[in-house]
């Protein structure tokens, strides 16, 4: 396959992954982890899926400090110049416009894909297709684009675009109607069952120019912070100005500052397996159960009378499990986690009370 040399992919892998907590922890999160047991990372996965459309050199990945080395040593044939390091999280507007104006100083011609590290894709060659439909449409209308996944229930850990079926150009490409942040249950049935509704992975694609130009417009404190680095990206001096605007800059998301605010939004809708996997639950949906529906990952493990549970246990541990149903067990060297399955949406709540009897377990 033929790679266009103005094309680009920005992984985002700055997250920390507390719900997938305790295996997920603030040295090593879920990007960084083979939760799937393939027997290569999350982000190990994301980057060697876009390396079949993306030139290798061109592919950038935003991350903390503590995770230089992880990356280095997880993508180890990566650029040095390629890793984008954020001095403090800031959400993801800040994280692009960093990828943004250090591109725009190098290929101002760039076309760009914008994903999370750490999602669940079984279709690949699918996924392939509709990234380079994608690119092409960003190209051709000069627009924002973003991938909507068909829902295939009314998931309320989603957020959720809504299509204007009124507007749709000859490629079947929407434009996009409204973003809804994550809905409750009775208003997730009510956007499955309408048919306009999909879920919002959190790819974007756009020229550079076209997401300059909606900074300027939606974001310009951020725009004004992080464009003011034209002349010492990719050069030495590079580290100390993003320390500083780094400083300056507040958190916001893409989505609220810019994807839900913009007019030249298009959405291509699409089905190619996807999970973000961002709780325990998700997991469990995805992964072969037994006969009693329990997802066990143990080497040594005894259960009597469970069901609907999902437990990953320490192999160095022989696990007795009885009299359950719908629990999940996460079981590490320092920590033992245990709580119903249906509970887990609220670990991160969860950790952050209980780190503040002990800040060393995350």
């Amino acid at each position: 396959m033929t790679k266009n040399k103005n094309h680009y992919c920005v992984i985002m892998a700055g997250g920390a992954g507390v719900r997938f907590w305790p295996l997920s922890r603030n040295k090593h999160p879920k990007q960084f982890l083979d939760i799937l047991g393939t027997g290569k990372t999350f982000i190990q996965q994301t980057f060697e899926r876009f390396e079949k459309i993306i030139p290798k050199e061109n592919i950038l990945v935003v991350i903390g400090e503590s995770h230089v080395n992880l990356v280095k040593k997880q993508l180890p044939n990566i650029a040095d110049e390629n890793i984008l390091v954020e001095p403090v999280r800031r959400n993801t507007a800040p994280c692009i416009a960093y990828a943004t104006y250090k591109l725009y100083a190098k290929n101002p011609d760039a076309t760009v894909v914008v994903s999370p590290s750490d999602h669940l894709i079984l279709d690949e060659n699918t996924f392939i297709d509709t990234i380079q439909k994608c690119l092409l449409t960003a190209e051709r209308k000069k627009t924002m684009v973003t991938i909507g996944i068909q829902p295939t229930r009314p998931e309320t850990g989603y957020g959720y675009i809504q299509i204007n079926r009124k507007e749709c150009d000859e490629s079947g490409v929407f434009k996009v109607k409204t973003f809804t942040e994550k809905p409750n249950i009775e208003m997730a049935k009510i956007f499955v069952e309408s048919g306009e509704f999909f879920w919002n992975s959190g790819i974007f694609l756009w020229s550079l120019d076209t997401i300059k130009q909606s900074f300027d417009t939606y974001l310009p404190d951020i725009s004004e912070l992080l464009s003011a680095g034209a002349d010492v990206y990719y050069t030495d001096k590079e580290r100390e100005f993003i320390l500083n605007a780094y400083s300056e800059c507040r958190a916001i998301s893409i989505d609220f500052g810019i994807m839900e605010k913009a007019p030249n939004v298009d959405v291509v809708c699409a089905d190619f397996g996807w999970s973000d996997l961002g709780t325990w639950s998700s997991l469990f949906l995805h992964k072969t159960k037994d006969e009693s529906q329990n997802l066990t990952d143990a080497k040594n493990i005894f259960i009597e009378n469970v069901q609907n549970s999902m437990i990953k246990a320490n192999p160095n541990k022989f696990v007795v499990v009885k009299d359950i149903d719908n629990y999940l067990i996460v079981d590490t060297d320092d920590i033992l986690l245990i709580c119903p399955k249906t509970s887990d949406t609220d670990i991160k709540k969860l950790v952050d009370e209980a780190l503040l009897k002990n800040r060393k377990y995350f």
